[in-house]
């Protein structure tokens, strides 16, 4: 049996212009009250684990659903840390689906692996037409600030957009071709992704020119990120980042969220308070 388990549902709705979200939740697992910072057609929500962290055996399961012309923020007041652990798997699942003109941008903090864990991060997201996700994961090995490396355990990834994208993969701390290698992770700490999906296919004048503001972003902070754009589709932009810390990728990834909100949704700016706390 699992030592802790915790469930969320999250259902948005958009009634009268405002969306609106109706939540359940068993365990320790919360989300704290509805804000709208830019106007009522988007809600912002921080959610919150009080235990801050997962010890083996532990699961958190995370679904979300986005009805027709809601907007929906989801962010976290900080890390999802996965703890060393003896024997069993930790796990956070997240499955959101997101119905026609629905717009969800999911933008936690990052994931620590400690050394020692077993953990085991999935995030799925299914799009119906004419909807649209701005998405991100940013998982750190170890601690680097704490110089605590990711020296035992191991860290199993699954990051996928319905029918268009899948990262997943598992990094064993005993893999020294993948953590050391110049064709794996170049004994860098912090890999990421972030991604734009649309439930349509996004025309070409509109993604070369994202991407072309994107890549200009990438290379202003070169020195620091090794970063990449693509386009494995017509329907996804995706940006990979390789990084010695955490915080030069988060800066980064903010910056090109907010870019990709002006130029392809066309939302003014708006960075959710609870990161500058």
């Amino acid at each position: 049996m699992p030592h802790s388990l915790a469930t969320l549902k999250l259902n948005y709705s958009l009634e009268e212009d405002c969306t609106v979200l109706r939540h359940a939740h068993s365990g320790p697992l919360r989300v704290l009250k509805s804000l709208y910072p830019e106007n009522k057609s988007i809600c912002h929500n921080i959610l919150i684990h009080p235990p801050s962290g997962l010890v083996g055996g532990d699961v958190l399961d995370i679904e979300i659903e986005v009805a027709q012309g809601a907007h929906a923020l989801i962010t976290t007041p900080g890390a999802a840390r996965f703890f060393a652990s003896n024997e069993h798997t930790a796990t956070q699942k997240t499955h959101a689906k997101l119905a026609k003109h629905a717009r969800l941008e999911w933008l936690p903090m990052e994931t620590l692996a400690y050394s020692g864990c077993l953990g085991a991060n999935q995030t799925r997201f299914e799009l119906a037409e004419e909807s649209m996700l701005i998405a991100w994961d940013i998982l750190s090995l170890g601690l680097p600030h704490a110089k605590q490396p990711f020296l035992a355990g191991q860290f199993s990834q699954h990051f996928e957009i319905k029918n268009e994208w899948l990262d997943k993969g598992l990094i064993k701390a005993s893999d020294e071709r993948l953590l050391k290698s110049p064709v794996g992770l170049n004994s860098k700490s912090c890999l990421a992704s972030l991604v734009m999906a649309s439930g349509t296919p996004l025309s070409k004048a509109l993604k070369d020119h994202a991407i072309e503001v994107t890549r200009s972003i990438c290379d202003s902070q070169k020195d620091a990120v090794t970063m990449g754009v693509s386009s494995p589709s017509e329907r996804l932009m995706v940006v990979r980042s390789l990084s010695d810390q955490v915080e030069p990728c988060m800066q980064i990834f903010q910056k090109i969220r907010l870019a990709w909100r002006s130029e392809i949704w066309q939302i003014s700016s708006n960075t959710p308070r609870i990161w500058h706390t």
